[in-house]
């Protein structure tokens, strides 16, 4: 036996359980410190454990702290939609799902907004998820976690999303150096058979997909006559673009360009030779849940699923319109747990778009190469569909995240599906110009979406709105693949696996299949 390694192994072991210990200790005397200030600002006579149990303790020690903070109150009611099934169509089920979500809203939040709105207290109410958003010190905190129709009250953090970095040069969209025109459908394009689907006539049209990410410029060369808002001659940002940042902005913007990339990744081409999108004949609509920094919240990321749900004109949302709901939605973004999210709040919303007949797809993480790491929302939920990413010879990327999902303690399978997220070269909202190469599985997941667009223009009576068989047709159909890298009781020799789920994205096979 190698006595050198097993001395240094038992020192090191040593000093992980010190360590342990330590953060034990750490964590025990925050708790206590937590609970101490909680007792100093609980109103006199006011000892009710079960509010006090409702309150996150985050936002209870900020409240205490700073006098005053953000939360989500969660509402004990939410609406049950699973009689949504019994509608064929996608329009039937959203106009089902909005009337139904809007009732119990309307309904079970109308006693709490009357008390707020007495006591002159700042709120803004949801629907997908049936919660209040306010502002209030601890007394107020406390006085609502008492009300029997509140089922808890959660913090509102500031999350900054893993934004990819490029690593290339600025490519101009007209007058490039021959070296870096567009030469036709990008290397990821292809190797997800997308150009054979177009020459059977299918691009997406009819099919209008959405990006809830870091807004979009509608009059981008690569995306302005794909842009739903845009009739030819002018256009009307009604029902098409919603900015949930503190910008408010009311016309399409995008300061960070993570969301014009990921946009032209499912619908962008030129007509001159720039093609980086998968179903360039598809409309696209968008709502900017994070601003310039990368940063949204659990509010902004509602406030888009509600307008996904059922856009409106800028300001006007009592003129919500579920007949105006895109087909298919991509979130290239995650709500860390570790920053303050909770593990199930987004999930409401995720089901409510299910339910409505949208095909929702997430970015699995950027958290590989070890087991367990899609582990934030909302990628970890059965309703997404969660993506990986590939480089370009069909290898699992490093840093793509792998599953199960055990932060749940679910063990499910993640991610469903991989597709090419490495050097890929996409618009940007600078001048007309287009970058290499970003990676990221934010990268890949808009394949996704772009194929599923596709998928529903090819066969609309078999697909469009019925979620459960898109997603089997495009989990049979993939190129499969299989890994060294057994994870959490998933073989990775076996199909499916948690590296690359069901395999990669093959949507000629899908549009193919009988």
């Amino acid at each position: 036996m190698n006595m050198k390694k097993l001395h240094r192994t038992t020192r090191v072991s040593s000093e992980q359980n010190a360590r342990s210990s330590n953060k034990s200790n750490v964590l025990g005397l925050c708790v206590l410190l937590t609970l101490a200030v909680i007792a100093l600002v609980v109103p006199l006579g006011a000892s009710d454990p079960r509010a006090l149990g409702k309150i996150e303790p985050k936002v209870a020690n900020d409240a205490a702290n700073l006098g005053s903070t953000e939360a989500l109150v969660i509402l004990n009611e939410q609406a049950d939609l699973s009689g949504a099934d019994q509608f064929a169509t996608k329009a039937e089920k959203a106009q089902y799902v909005y009337s139904k979500l809007r009732e119990v809203a309307e309904r079970t939040q109308a006693p709490l907004r009357k008390v707020l709105q007495e006591r002159g207290i700042p709120f803004k109410s949801y629907y997908t998820v049936n919660m209040i958003h306010i502002q209030g010190d601890f007394n107020t905190l406390y006085e609502v976690a008492g009300r029997d129709d509140v089922l808890r009250i959660e913090s509102n953090p500031k999350v900054k999303t893993p934004i990819p970095a490029a690593n290339s040069v600025l490519r101009p969209a007209a007058t490039q150096a021959t070296t870096f025109a567009g030469t036709g459908p990008e290397w990821n394009i292809k190797q997800v058979n997308a150009p054979q689907v177009w020459a059977m006539g299918y691009k997406g049209q009819g099919i209008v997909v959405a990006g809830a990410d870091t807004g979009v410029p509608w009059d981008h060369v690569a995306l302005k006559s794909h842009y739903r808002g845009w009739n030819g001659s002018s256009v009307n940002h009604s029902y098409s673009w919603h900015d949930a940042t503190s910008q408010h902005s009311a016309t399409p913007v995008d300061p960070q360009w993570h969301g014009t990339f990921t946009m032209s990744e499912m619908v962008g081409d030129d007509g001159k030779g720039n093609q980086v999108g998968v179903a360039p004949g598809a409309k696209w609509i968008a709502c900017r849940n994070m601003d310039k920094n990368g940063v949204g919240s659990p509010a902004t990321y509602i406030e888009c699923f509600d307008w996904l749900l059922a856009p409106y004109p800028t300001g006007h949302p009592q003129l919500a319109n579920p007949a105006m709901a895109p087909d298919v939605v991509n979130n290239s973004w995650s709500c860390p747990p570790s920053e303050g999210c909770s593990w199930s709040t987004l999930s409401q919303a995720v089901n409510a778009l299910n339910a409505a007949g949208i095909f929702t797809v997430a970015a699995a993480g950027n958290y590989g190469s070890s087991c367990a790491t899609v582990k934030e929302p909302p990628a970890i939920y059965g309703n997404a569909v969660s993506v990986g990413s590939t480089n370009s010879s069909n290898y699992i990327s490093m840093f793509s995240s792998r599953g199960p999902v055990t932060v749940d303690h679910s063990n499910r399978l993640k991610p469903d599906i991989v597709a090419p997220g490495e050097n890929i070269r996409a618009a940007i909202p600078y001048n007309n110009m287009y970058q290499g190469y970003w990676s990221g599985t934010s990268m890949a997941a808009p394949h996704i979406a772009g194929a599923v667009a596709l998928l529903w223009q090819a066969k609309p009576a078999k697909y469009n709105g019925n979620i459960s068989a898109t997603l089997a047709v495009l989990k049979q159909t993939t190129t499969q693949l299989t890994s060294a890298q057994t994870c959490g009781g998933y073989n990775g020799k076996a199909i499916p696996n948690a590296v690359f789920g069901w395999g990669l994205l093959n949507i000629l096979k899908a549009v193919q299949a009988p």
